[in-house]
């Protein structure tokens, strides 16, 4: 059996890029407190901001609030903020609960 194709194939994506490449801001751990936001940028601490982000459950899930800069990081292997939580939506609370295994899933009952 031959292998001609119609076509030449031409490689993509040789080479993966590192994802701090792509995005300036992104959470890389989450707690029932708060995060920890890995940022080019750094605020201030006490600084208050907005969160909106996605974690990954069964689907994707986002957790919308308010948080309070706590705690800066500025090394050669990591910068970015820790953010303490001051307000949640009642649904990002109970996704919190979820991820750390304090509520069952919708539909499951408890032990």
């Amino acid at each position: 059996m031959s292998d001609q194709r119609a076509s030449n194939r031409v490689t993509v994506n040789d080479e993966y890029a590192r994802i701090d490449d792509f995005l300036s801001e992104y959470v890389t751990n989450v707690s029932r407190t708060g995060v920890f936001i890995r940022s080019k940028t750094l605020l201030p601490i006490g600084t208050q901001v907005q969160l909106r982000f996605s974690v990954l459950l069964d689907d994707f899930e986002t957790i919308e609030g308010e948080g309070r800069v706590v705690r800066l990081v500025d090394t050669e292997h990591e910068r970015g903020m820790g953010v303490e939580f001051i307000r949640l939506t009642d649904a990002s609370q109970r996704i919190l609960d979820r991820l750390e295994g304090h509520e069952p899933e919708p539909g499951e009952e408890s032990a």
